[in-house]
């Protein structure tokens, strides 16, 4: 039985927990915050043994197999080099650490401890991109991906976050180096980096507060990201982060040097697209049929999922848990190799460096 603690104690510390329960073969036995109210509250609602308000007690107690991390990212270095040195293994929410320094810093403690540690890019293990990644494997692409698209858009809806984010000057958000961008855009970045032979790509940044924000005052926040990426082997990408495109996209599409891919994460499709081109009026007849089958089949295996109480919102958040667990008892290799890690990171690290020296400029870096 693997002994589970959660350190922090937030919104998102309900995820970890109800996916953790939902994984035979393991026990949160504590859960630990800074604020008392915060520890007691979440250990009675999940019925957790212990609740502690100091890491090193809750070490020296409640002797955990693994600890979750999910404290702004601030204190994440700190927490995760604590843990690590101490024999446990780390599942850290992401954003991974505030910088590519920490990060590689991080895995080094970890490989010199023999434990393991992972992020949370629960975006890359939904349904949708496991059949993906079985895809490529398979060589449907006909090869790596020539380009790839990537959009990961944001609500800044009514939500109790962005009313924070915005109302409040002093919010542990704006104090990363990427303010919003920071704390969200790993997910779609981490999704790119998996598919780059590259240690230090070129990019392109173009980045900018909408004229949403704008209306309201916010002028400091940039909330609409653009970003093409190049590497080594003349492989593509664009990223699109926004906060106004309607409907909200988070969606990978790969195109291959034979066919390519639409991964839809809203709906939770995968759409086939023939790289072959049929001749005369057949195309617009033949091709529009095909796609809305897959769609069909794709909502056909969603309905039955769902019945089958097997349909969940959170599934890439289970899986990725589960995987590293199976990492940890030595059933399985790592479900992020550590170099997507420290690339998404470092891919990151250029981001925010470059809108901070241009102010929204837009040229060529190369990745220090």
């Amino acid at each position: 039985m693997l002994r589970v603690s959660i350190i922090g104690c937030g919104k998102i510390s309900d995820q970890h927990a109800e996916q953790i329960q939902r994984i035979p073969g393991c026990e949160i036995v504590s859960v630990c915050d800074r604020e008392v109210l915060l520890a007691k509250q979440m250990q009675e609602r999940y019925k957790i043994k212990e609740y502690y308000c100091d890491a090193q007690e809750l070490m020296e107690k409640s002797r955990p197999d693994i600890v979750h991390i999910t404290t702004p990212p601030q204190s994440h270095y700190d927490l995760g080099k604590f843990f690590l040195e101490s024999g446990c293994h780390v599942y850290m929410e992401k954003p991974f650490t505030i910088d590519t320094e920490q990060a590689e810093e991080l895995i080094s403690i970890a490989e010199k401890n023999n434990v393991k540690i992972t992020v949370g890019h629960n975006a890359q293990f939904t349904p949708a991109a496991r059949e993906m990644r079985s895809l490529v494997k398979d060589g449907y692409l006909g090869g790596p991906p020539v380009h790839m698209d990537c959009y990961y858009c944001y609500s800044l809806g009514d939500s109790s976050y962005a009313k924070a984010l915005l109302g409040d000057k002093e919010y542990w958000v704006r104090k990363l180096p990427g303010k919003l961008l920071q704390n969200i855009i790993s997910h779609g970045i981490s999704k790119i980096a998996e598919h780059l032979d590259d240690e230090r790509p070129e990019v392109n940044v173009i980045g900018f507060t909408s004229q949403i924000l704008k209306s309201i005052g916010e002028e400091e926040i940039i909330d609409e990201l653009r970003v093409t990426i190049k590497d080594k082997h003349d492989r593509t990408a664009f990223f699109t982060f926004s906060t106004s495109i309607k409907p909200l996209l988070h969606q990978l599409r790969l195109y291959g040097p034979k066919n390519s891919l639409i991964v839809d994460d809203d709906n939770q499709t995968v759409i086939r697209i023939r790289g072959e081109r049929r001749k005369s009026y057949l195309e617009q007849f033949i091709s529009p049929i095909h796609i809305g089958r897959q769609y069909i089949s794709c909502s056909a295996r969603n309905i039955t999922k769902f019945l089958k109480k097997d349909f969940h919102s959170n599934a890439g958040m289970k899986y990725l848990i589960e995987s590293f667990y199976n990492a940890v008892n030595g059933k399985d290799e790592l479900p992020i190799p550590y170099r997507q890690i420290i690339l998404t990171s470092r891919l990151m690290d250029n981001i925010f460096s470059s809108l901070e020296s241009e102010k929204s400029g837009n040229y060529f870096a190369k990745l220090n």
